[in-house]
């Protein structure tokens, strides 16, 4: 596969999950671009890789945690703003269900959550994308669950 074939068939969905790890869209515009720019430049060695998605879906979000080190100690930082526009009545919904249950997440729970459901990286990929152990991953993702799996039950009647 080229890289022109490569990059229109996983752009949107590498954007959208980046940007539900990161918690802003400009944001992960900006580090998707830029890691999709890196794999462009690097485009035989990466075009050889099993999983190509994975090697950007790291460099992005490497991207934005050396940005999101940069920030912490130059400012006292903040909450990350909204996520992404809806685009239909039900997945307008369905978004801001998921965004909001997202967004009572810790950072790392958060971007694991999002990278190995939705972005569909493995365990070790993800620890990868996110600098740490896999069993740290693998924690995250448990504790995770449980957080949203007790909000959703308490919405219930």
């Amino acid at each position: 596969m080229d890289f022109a074939a490569f990059f229109d068939h996983e752009y949107g969905a590498v954007l959208r999950t980046v940007a539900l790890a990161v918690g802003d869209r400009a944001r992960a515009e900006e580090v998707t671009q830029e890691a999709f720019a890196r794999a462009f430049r690097r485009w035989r060695t990466v075009s050889t890789l099993h999983r190509p998605a994975a090697w950007v879906y790291v460099v992005a979000l490497n991207a934005e945690r050396s940005r999101f080190r940069r920030d912490a100690r130059t400012t006292t930082g903040g909450a990350p703003e909204d996520l992404v526009a809806p685009d239909t009545t039900g997945a307008v919904i369905a978004r801001v269900v998921v965004a909001d249950l997202l967004d009572q997440l810790p950072p790392r729970q958060r971007a694991a959550i999002v990278l190995r459901y939705l972005g569909d990286l493995t365990v070790p990929e993800v620890a990868r994308a996110l600098g740490c152990a896999e069993g740290t991953v693998k924690s995250a993702l448990h504790d995770a669950l449980r957080n949203l799996r007790v909000e959703l039950e308490g919405d219930e009647p």
